[in-house]
């Protein structure tokens, strides 16, 4: 599982563009993506959770984050993209000394 997070700006929004109250402005990072955005909607954070096939790496799992921002159909720019490949991930469970 990969988590992709992309940070970019929104081109210029037209009046069918209803971004308010869209269930897709929640901070949680899922297969669809979810919205997070400054007020003016110019800016916005994008989060998306990405399954991960045993040959994948963060190419991959970049353009199948940039495929679920496309589907919102959102005019955009891409500013930065940054990839956790959750499968590297350690949990320290606390109370387990060693």
């Amino acid at each position: 599982m990969f988590r992709v997070t992309i940070r970019g700006t929104f081109g210029e929004l037209n009046d069918a563009d209803v971004l308010t109250g869209d269930d897709a402005f929640a901070a949680a990072f899922t297969e669809a993506g979810t919205f997070t955005g400054d007020r003016g909607l110019s800016a916005f954070t994008f989060r998306c959770q990405v399954p991960a096939g045993p040959e994948d790496g963060e190419r991959e799992a970049t353009e199948r984050a940039v495929a679920a921002l496309d589907a919102y159909g959102y005019p955009y720019r891409i500013l930065r993209v940054a990839v956790t490949d959750m499968r590297d991930i350690k949990i320290r469970r606390k109370g387990r000394r060693r």
